[in-house]
């Protein structure tokens, strides 16, 4: 297909519009901006099909773009996760609701797929992993017609089921797991990665901080980049490093160093952490809706329409929605609606499947499965936020659309 320069950019600018068009959108009927993207791209490819024309995007382009989103979305978690002694109860209950959460949805989809496959545990563990974090591009643009305490609640477990399910993922994927040797490695890696996060945050902070330059985010978004890619090379979970500087920022006046709070006080840290905050939220905006656009748009509908797949991923979505119904109702002894709905699979999902290395595949997985799922998982999320009752009448759908100080 030949494009020239001026068809592409009027192409990539008017995409953009688009996205920006089903924000506002989803403010009247709160089905996530996410989803409308993904079924326009599945709607742009039934157009392409339909007019015998194709454009081929490569899964390295896709895949690229999911792996930027996924440091986009913990740097975002980070520097959404505010830590206060009155937040350490929500923060622990949070925490073991993503963890336990994560761990039964897994066990339950590994033998889902175990005795529907007839595959090595293993590989259906690597599998069901991915297919049991909840995705916070989806979840943190969708809970701003929730009430605050429920806010605060999605907000941390997204952020925690996100860092879990990938630790876990990196732990699965590894040549030797189950071992006391695998396990120590594991917990020296984590340790390092700690270790190594608090020093290069120290350092990124003094190279905002230091640098007169008006050019700053985008070279440390740089350098965020090369430290996730060399932490990987490395076999260091380095998605740590990303999310500690985005907690270091976000509450700096909580440091026991009084010298460093003292030469570098909150007022001086403030102004970076906005400036943080709005670029990260306008870079997921714009991530976001390319990857979903393309995501939508290489689903062929085709693997979705088997019994196979509808049975299979009907049986993972029931499992996830009992899951999180039975924890929720005995976490919360009281009402859990809307968060029950809150069971969407996205970006991280799709990111983590592109990872699993050849060894570790299933020769008999119908990638229809991964596709069925996302899109149910998506519509149930929708369904539940439709007849949730809005606590005012101003809503606003995307974080990037509003002051980010009041989310926590």
């Amino acid at each position: 297909m030949g494009m020239n320069t001026e068809t592409l950019l009027i192409l990539l600018c008017s995409l953009i519009v688009l996205s920006y068009l089903f924000s506002i959108i989803s403010r009247h009927i709160k089905v996530p901006s996410v989803l409308l993207l993904l079924f326009a791209g599945i709607g742009f490819r039934a157009i392409a099909d339909a007019n015998n024309f194709s454009i081929h995007i490569p899964e390295i382009i896709v895949e690229g773009l999911g792996v930027v989103g996924l440091i986009m979305i913990v740097l975002e978690a980070g520097l959404d996760l505010k830590i206060t002694k009155n937040k350490l109860p929500l923060i622990k209950g949070s925490f073991f609701a993503a963890l336990i959460i994560l761990i039964f949805s897994a066990a339950i989809i590994s033998t889902i797929l175990y005795y529907w496959l007839h595959e090595e545990i293993t590989r259906c563990i690597i599998y069901a992993l991915p297919l049991s974090i909840m995705s916070s591009s989806i979840v943190l643009p969708s809970i701003h017609h929730l009430t605050r305490d429920k806010k605060e609640f999605l907000i941390y477990e997204a952020s925690f089921s996100d860092i879990l399910g990938i630790l876990f993922f990196n732990y699965f994927a590894a040549r030797e797991i189950l071992t006391v040797r695998s396990l120590g490695l594991f917990g020296a890696s984590i340790l390092i990665a700690v270790i190594l996060s608090l020093v290069i945050s120290f350092l990124l902070f003094l190279l905002l901080t230091k640098t007169k330059m008006n050019i700053k985010f985008f070279l440390i978004f740089s350098l965020l980049i090369l430290i996730y890619s060399g932490g990987k090379l490395l076999h260091i979970p380095s998605l740590l490093v990303i999310l500690i500087f985005g907690l270091l920022i976000n509450n700096w006046e909580l440091l026991p160093f009084p010298r460093l709070l003292k030469k570098y006080p909150h007022e001086q840290v403030e102004p970076l952490r906005e400036l943080l905050h709005s670029i990260t939220a306008e870079s997921s905006f714009l991530i976001r809706t390319f990857f979903f656009l393309l995501f939508g748009y290489t689903i062929e509908l085709s693997l979705i329409n088997s019994r196979e797949v509808v049975l299979i991923g009907s049986l993972i979505v029931i499992a996830l929605f009992v899951v999180r119904y039975l924890y929720l109702r005995f976490y919360f002894h009281t009402r859990v609606f809307p968060e029950v709905f809150f069971i969407p699979r996205g970006l991280i999902t799709i990111v983590l499947f592109y990872k699993i290395p050849s060894y570790l595949k299933l020769t008999t997985f119908n990638d229809g499965i991964l596709f069925f799922i996302i899109l149910s998982t998506g519509i149930i999320l929708s369904i539940g936020m439709i007849f949730y009752k809005k606590e005012n009448d101003e809503i606003i759908e995307d974080p990037q659309f509003i002051e980010r100080k009041e989310l926590l």
